[in-house]
């Protein structure tokens, strides 16, 4: 079985880092650069199981991609996990509230995130050296 992680980020190396760690994990990648790319591409009818998101963003934020994704039934079931820089308390009880299921703050570690994808349910394999 085939799982898709849509990494959603400004930042053409955070993507890269990302990419590199969910890959080992045997995901297949969709890259977007902001929030509505990121819906541009769902609204091609990608099937995406695990969407990991940066805050700050050019066009569309990565709170506002939470909600406007939880207000569409049809993409109800994709696991939300927020890869930040973002560390105020306040903003990660935001995030959470709107409808993300973990939150990393930025720098990580790849063990943070494998951490976060086990606690998920979505990581199966070992930690990216």
């Amino acid at each position: 079985m085939t799982v898709h992680a849509l990494i959603i980020d400004d930042s053409r190396t955070m993507r890269t880092i990302l990419r590199r760690i969910v890959t080992e994990l045997g995901y297949e990648v969709t890259e977007a650069g902001n929030g509505q790319e990121a819906l541009d591409a769902l609204e091609t009818g990608i099937d995406v199981d695990l969407c990991l998101i940066d805050w700050n963003m050019p066009l569309m934020d990565g709170y506002t991609f939470v909600t406007r994704v939880r207000a569409e039934p049809r993409w109800r079931s994709m696991t939300l996990m927020m890869v930040t820089t973002e560390s105020e308390h306040g903003q990660i009880v935001r995030a959470l509230a709107a409808g993300a299921h973990e939150y990393v703050i930025k720098p990580f570690t790849p063990e943070a995130i494998v951490e976060k994808l086990e606690l998920l349910g979505l990581a199966a394999r070992e930690v990216p050296a």
